[in-house]
């Protein structure tokens, strides 16, 4: 009886022994599975191994960010995935080498690039029964800093481009003006520099409607911002848009991922220079009209307008008001760019400029090359008759050829490329002329003959004997007539 109540008395010690273990174990149950739903919810991926670099366990986070699955990873051990080139590097095996945490960056095969830091897990006795390391992507990261990396070095490069530009743009002039008509045009271009305004420069291809601009420019209130020209007619019609007014970032196929700015965003606080505008589509026009009037553009595939502060300045070589009749230039359009309509006249209406402009392009062209060329009176006096219908662009060409293109120092007017009336000796006669004055006439036709004859030999010794005079007499008559008729006005 004794021995039975003791046995009792076991068993019931046993039995709660038992159920205190298994309550112990329902505990430990439940706080590994929630340590597990907390692994699994963290936004960093986290990868543990075992003291001997074994992998244990990985939460979906790590898979998301390596591109590595569970299935994979589990078992295998961190050197053989770093030889199998799996991984870049191991933290896991520098903590068990160094036996402190360590953080480094790492690479998968998947192309990911991550932040990982790995912390060791000692027992009593101060070996590392665990590693467990946290990940981070920052693939995004890198690209970003790249992206920006790139993105300062262009910033720089457009800068130093855009002041380039600038400053070889309105570092020299080509306008060269003593003629009245040129020197009135001028002065109405300062005038206007001045005030803020929409300006039309019209006038024939070559005339310098470019450096009328850039006058306009150098003399107004925006002078030390940018310069930028636009010629209308150069940009293909599908991307005249996309230059003009930038387009944001996967807009169409093609394009700049990061989107682009334009040339009016480029502009902004300095001055925009619309050459052949007359070129622009009708499509473009009315684009343009909206940034003359409400001072905003819109990028394509943009929704918000960006407010920009530009003065335009345009110029065409064609009949507006013809165009507008005929339905192809917008007469809104039209009116609001010809606010203050400056017509700049062609070189055979401003003779005055043609041997200044001459003598210009011949010195810089002298410099460039390293030349000491000269023009001789009959070459200068044919350049003077010459009737230029591609005006100032023209004279500039003819000049650089026959620099390039003549054998001698001395010009002749045989060297130049242009044909008229003065090659020959012929005289016209004025029939409109009440008086002529027969002396006057000789004395022109023997320059013409002295000229002919020392631009044919390119001396005077020889020149005086092709003529049967004698050289004193041919340069004391050269002297006279060119000094009497070459510099009449």
């Amino acid at each position: 009886m004794y021995f039975n109540f003791i046995e009792d008395n076991e068993n019931k010690v046993i039995d709660s022994n038992f159920q205190k273990i298994v309550t112990q174990l329902e505990k430990t149950r439940v706080l590994c599975s929630e340590l597990d739903a907390v692994i699994e919810c963290s936004y960093d991926g986290i990868y543990i191994t075992d003291g001997e670099a074994n992998t244990l366990k990985l939460n979906k986070s790590y898979e998301k960010i390596t591109g590595l699955t569970r299935d994979f990873m589990i078992g295998k051990n961190m050197k053989n995935l770093v030889r199998e080139g799996v991984i870049s590097q191991s933290g896991t095996l520098l903590v068990l080498k160094y036996k402190k945490t360590v953080t480094i960056e790492q690479t998968f095969k998947t192309g990911k690039k991550v932040l990982v830091s790995s912390s060791p897990i000692f027992d009593n006795q101060g070996n590392i029964t665990m590693v467990v390391t946290n990940v981070r992507d920052v693939t995004q990261l890198y690209e970003l800093k790249e992206e920006l990396a790139k993105n300062q070095q262009l910033t720089k490069k457009y800068y130093s481009e855009i002041e380039a530009m600038r400053n070889q743009l309105l570092s020299y002039s080509d306008i060269i003006a003593q003629d009245k008509h040129m020197l009135d045009t001028l002065r109405m271009a300062k005038r206007v520099a001045n005030v803020d305004t929409t300006v039309l420069l019209l006038g024939e291809t070559g005339v310098g409607k470019e450096e009328v601009a850039k006058y306009v420019h150098k003399n107004s209130k925006r002078c030390n911002k940018q310069f930028i020209k636009i010629n209308c007619g150069a940009i293909p019609e599908n991307l005249i848009e996309s230059e003009l007014f930038g387009y944001e970032r996967g807009s169409f196929t093609g394009a700049n991922k990061e989107g682009k700015i334009g040339l009016f965003e480029v502009a902004d606080k300095g001055t925009i220079f619309l050459d052949e505008v007359g070129e622009l589509p009708l499509d473009m026009q009315v684009k343009l009209l909206r940034v003359l009037q409400e001072r905003e553009i819109e990028r394509i595939g943009g929704i918000n307008p960006i407010k920009i502060d530009v003065r335009i300045l345009a110029a065409t070589n064609r009949d507006l008001e013809e165009m507008v009749s005929k339905k192809l230039f917008r007469e809104d359009l039209y009116y609001r760019l010809n606010v203050v309509p400056i017509i700049i006249p062609p070189l055979r209406e401003r003779k005055e400029d043609i041997v200044p402009l001459s003598q210009h392009f011949l010195k810089e062209l002298n410099k460039k090359y390293g030349l000491n060329k000269m023009f001789t009176s009959s070459a200068q006096e044919c350049i003077m008759q010459y009737n230029w219908p591609g005006n100032v662009r023209e004279l500039k060409n003819i000049v650089e050829r026959v620099v390039i293109m003549s054998s001698n120092d001395n010009i002749l007017r045989s060297d130049l490329p242009i044909k008229n009336s003065f090659n020959s000796l012929d005289i016209e006669i004025d029939s409109n002329q009440e008086n002529v004055n027969l002396k006057e006439v000789v004395e022109k036709l023997e320059l013409q003959f002295i000229n002919k004859a020392f631009d044919r030999y390119g001396n005077v010794r020889d020149a005086a004997n092709y003529l049967g005079i004698n050289a004193s007499t041919f340069v004391r008559k050269r002297k006279k007539y060119c000094g009497k008729y070459m510099l009449q006005k």
